[in-house]
């Protein structure tokens, strides 16, 4: 028994402590228990308070444990309990104290189960080991390793963190394909046996959560038999990492070189030095045979958990020290049931959970009865100890150096965030964390065997030679990814065949292969699709993706009667008659007015507005326009009628001249609905997606070749052959590259995932093939791959130049239509404003109670006349008085022949009136030159004979 000054001004409050003290860890945190009261109550003297410690030595026993802690709580009536030392001895402790109200602080038991277990008397204090998973997690990431396998003690401190460290692995898309359970009181020979087993897998990242004892055979053996060399990551957890680092063995450090390992971070400071030196001096003291001895981090919580809970007490108070007795009757004679219950326990309860100072450790308080996640250290096995490579914080992710005044939530996954790792076998390049299994064997790659299309994959013996040889487009991609590849992939081919070389089964009994583990991949045409990918892994695709419609094509050029036509749509041929009627309309409204060739009767002046408009195709107008918002639309339509005219003529050129390849059939559902006969590859998935649209299955056939392909096609729907063909876009292509002048591909494309290499679940080779997949489709090798099977592209018409339309439609027009449109609208509602304005006096009707129909007659009455103020009818006037008044003087009109006047020196002796107020020339007298500029229109109607003058 301890006793921390106990004086009779003090109150003693009696502690129990729960070790084994057959360890040496167990000595060290007895140590610093006894040292943390000494200097909890030299600097707090004052405190009425005193804890008096009983130690109780339960010698490895789990049961022994519990029996411990029932003594003390019954017999000696504890106020707590400190202890004990593992996980499955506190499962025991933590129900005793939650039905005696004692709480139960430990600084050794770390096991994540605990926390769904725990009553609220149990504080945890040291960190729980699910709290580290997340930095393992980050160093897999930061070096890119795919897979890792957990070996792990099978008990619950092993099995506890299982769970937590698989589910962080995945969140960084690591996969855990194997879990290596070695019990404690294995042999080496099971060990050795559990080490070849992992041998044999190609992971090669290896996590390990045990005790020292069981750590050091492991790593031993592992030495021993050539795994700790280049190409294997070992990394340790916290606990591990902390026994090996204080280890006194240095043996211990030789077999661990180049090992990672994870452990809470403790700031260096002056007050865990100087603890440190006085630990050593005082230790040395009271064990003086273990001269090895280095103080390590539970021996650190432990001496926190102890000030910690001399804190609690005294702020907890100094009364009702005592235990409340059970009632139970006298037949019960179990010391179960006989406990009592601690009356100090729920204000104890409340006090440790609202202590918080500043520790040997750092900050120190508990939240949810835990102590928050740390920092973690990562560390590299190096000479004669861990190098410090990093730290792990749940904030910044991996750094190099922690800088506490930066809180940048930046969560870094990268390497470049540590220092440069030093591997087992004293290497500094980052293993790829896997590799060929050691037995010895290649990778079996399996490859479909069928009779056609073997471009893709063709597999023939050779019965010289007793050989099997594959051959094709899939497996000279393979070939080159692998090559791609920075390392090297030793594989070989295995048909997938009967003994007697027919097909063993269809490609979904080939890929299932993979997850049976019969072939460690597949090479060949297999597509990508859904339903595989639930049990096997995808590559990236090396071919173009899609399932499409393949049907012939034929000479649609038909040379009738009909044939002008063609070149418009429908809806071209209606919208350019309509705008011909409406311009001819518009011209009409702003001529009729001003215009005489725009009068007469109204089946004249409705022939001429058509005329007119329709006319412009030629330009080949007799009518005049007068007016100039008649002359902006003619000249904008015109612009119009030209582009439409060329576009004609060239279409029409075209559908006389080149021949016009157009496919058979152009929809999916037209072959559905009139029964036609499609073809698909034998054992294609193609077969589902067509009964998925609609098709009989009695109308659906199969090919297994190119040649069974054509002649298909060539017999005709109905004749025992097919009207189309649906198969995936390589073997269209395919086809095409061979019959290329007879088919053509259409739509619609169903979208697949195209050609890709087939992998188990989860297997690390699929990221590096799917990256080399891409290094070689961008390069000039899969360009020379497919000349090499499939010939150079040749001169064939492209599909989709055959199936497009060659008729022009309203789309490519409807700008065009618009601006006339717009322009003529325009034009009619300037005029119709100007002629209202004009007319606003005549518009007007007398007689203000007059109808609308009167008001409308109105005015269609004064727009049906002419207007005499217009520059044409005042001239066809003057043209008029003109020849009247040369009749008068025996001249000759001019519409009759030339004119020969003579005209005298002094215009004032003829009459003339230079006036502007005169209309026209005095009677009698011809003026030329008023006669010459009124009719600048005809300047031919009047020729004048000056020699007579």
């Amino acid at each position: 028994m301890g006793v921390a000054q106990n004086t009779t001004s003090t109150i003693p409050v009696n502690v129990g402590l729960v070790l084994d003290l057959d360890y040496l860890d167990a000595n060290v945190s007895l140590s610093c228990i006894n040292m943390a009261l000494s200097d909890f109550y030299a600097a707090h003297g004052d405190y009425k308070t005193r804890l008096v410690l009983t130690t109780r030595d339960f010698k490895k026993d789990v049961v022994g444990a519990a029996a411990a802690a029932l003594d003390l709580i019954k017999n000696v009536e504890v106020q707590a309990i400190l202890g004990p030392t593992t996980s499955m001895q506190a499962n025991f402790v933590i129900d005793l104290g939650e039905k005696a109200q004692v709480p139960i602080i430990s600084f050794c038991a770390t096991s994540p189960s605990l926390t769904s277990i725990r009553s609220s008397y149990f504080f945890r204090a040291i960190h729980n080991d699910s709290t580290q998973v997340n930095a393992i997690s980050a160093l897999v990431q930061a070096f890119g390793w795919r897979e890792a396998v957990p070996i792990y003690i099978d008990n619950e401190y092993g099995e506890g963190i299982i769970p937590y460290l698989t589910d962080a692995l995945q969140a960084v898309d690591a996969r855990v394909p194997y879990r290596s359970v070695i019990s404690s009181s294995a042999t080496d020979d099971q060990i050795v046996k559990e080490l070849y087993k992992l041998m044999t897998m190609q992971t090669r990242v290896f996590i390990v959560h045990m005790y020292r004892s069981l750590g050091t055979r492991l790593f031993t053996k592992a030495e021993e038999i050539g795994m700790m060399s280049e190409g294997y990551v070992w990394i340790m957890t916290d606990g591990l990492t902390a026994d090996f680092l204080t280890s006194p063995n240095p043996s211990v450090i030789d077999t661990i070189q180049g090992v990672l390992g994870i452990k809470p971070y403790v700031p260096r400071t002056k007050e865990l030095e100087s603890f440190r030196v006085r630990w050593k001096r005082n230790f040395l003291q009271d064990n003086p045979n273990s001269i090895d001895a280095d103080l390590n981090i539970y021996g650190l919580w432990a001496y926190d958990a102890t000030t910690a809970l001399a804190m609690a007490v005294e702020k907890a108070g100094t009364t009702n020290f005592g235990f409340q007795k059970a009632n139970v009757s006298s037949n019960s004679s179990t010391d179960l049931a006989t406990l009592g219950i601690s009356l100090n326990g729920p204000h104890l309860l409340e006090a440790i959970s609202n202590t918080s100072f500043k520790g040997l450790t750092g900050d120190y308080l508990f939240v949810d009865g835990q102590l928050p996640s740390p920092v973690f250290q990562i560390v590299n096995v190096n000479g004669n100890g861990g190098r410090e490579i990093g730290f792990w914080t749940s904030t910044e992710g991996l750094v190099r150096k922690l800088n506490p005044r930066i809180n940048k939530l930046r969560n870094s996954t990268s390497a470049s965030g540590i220092s440069t790792v030093i591997f087992p076998g004293d290497i500094t390049s980052v293993p790829k964390g896997w590799e060929t299994p050691t037995n010895g064997k290649k990778l079996k790659i399996g490859v479909p065997v069928k009779d056609g299309f073997s471009e893709f994959v063709a597999v023939t013996e050779d019965p010289s030679s007793n050989t099997t040889k594959v051959t094709g487009y899939c497996i000279d991609v393979f070939d080159a990814v692998v090559k791609a590849l920075p390392y090297a992939l030793p594989y070989e081919y295995i048909p997938f065949a009967k003994p007697d070389g027919k097909p063993a089964g269809t490609y979904n009994d080939l890929v299932y292969q993979v997850h049976s583990k019969n072939y460690d991949a597949v090479v060949g045409d297999i597509t990508i699709v859904f339903n595989r990918s639930l049990y096997i892994d995808y590559t990236l695709p090396f071919t173009e993706s899609g399932v499409s419609m393949i049907v012939p094509i034929a000479d649609n050029n038909s040379k009738n009667a009909w044939v002008f036509m063609k070149p418009l749509t429908w809806d071209l041929w209606v919208s350019s008659f309509c705008f011909f009627v409406f311009i001819g309309f518009v011209v009409w409204f702003l001529e009729h007015r001003v215009n005489e060739d725009f009068r007469g009767s109204a089946s004249d002046q409705a022939g001429t507005s058509f005329w007119f408009s329709f006319s412009t195709m030629v330009f080949a107008q007799r009518e005049r326009v007068v007016s100039n918002l008649s002359r902006a639309v003619i000249i904008i339509w015109c612009f119009v009628v030209l582009i439409l005219t060329q576009s004609y003529t060239a279409s029409l050129t075209s559908l006389l001249t080149v021949q016009q390849l157009q496919p058979t059939v152009t929809d999916v559902h037209e072959l559905i609905k009139n029964g036609k006969y499609v073809g698909y590859q034998k054992g294609s998935f193609v077969l589902e997606i067509l009964l998925g649209l609609g098709f009989d299955n009695s109308k659906l056939l199969v090919y297994g070749s190119l040649e069974e392909w054509h002649d298909l096609f060539s017999k005709g729907s109905g004749n025992g052959g097919i009207a189309a063909a649906f198969d995936e876009v390589a073997y269209l292509k395919l086809f095409l590259s061979r019959y290329c002048s007879k088919y053509t591909m259409i739509d619609p494309a169903f979208k697949t995932g195209g050609f890709g290499f087939v992998f188990p679940k989860g297997s690390p080779l699929v990221p590096d093939i799917s990256r080399a997949i891409l290094n070689v489709t961008e390069g000039e090798k899969m360009k020379q791959i497919e000349d090499a099977w499939f010939g150079k592209k040749s001169s064939c018409p492209d599909s989709s130049t055959s199936v497009s339309s060659n008729s022009i439609s309203l789309d490519s027009f409807w700008g065009l239509f618009l601006i006339a449109g717009l322009a003529a609208f325009s034009a009619l509602i300037i005029f119709v404003v100007m002629f209202v304005y004009r007319e606003r006096r005549a518009l007007r009707p007398s007689d203000s109670t007059a109808s609308i129909w009167s008001r409308i007659k109105n005015f269609f009455t004064i727009f049906n006349q002419r207007d005499m103020t217009a520059r044409t009818f005042r001239q066809s006037e003057l043209n008029d008085r003109n020849g009247i008044s040369q009749a008068t003087m025996g001249v000759p009109t001019p519409s009759a022949y030339s004119v020969h006047a003579e005209f005298p020196a002094d215009p004032s002796s003829a009459g003339y009136d230079s006036s502007p107020s005169r209309q026209a020339p005095q009677e009698g007298v011809i003026d030329i030159d008023q006669l010459t500029d009124q009719n600048q229109e005809r300047p031919t109607a009047l020729e004048i004979d000056h020699e007579n003058t």
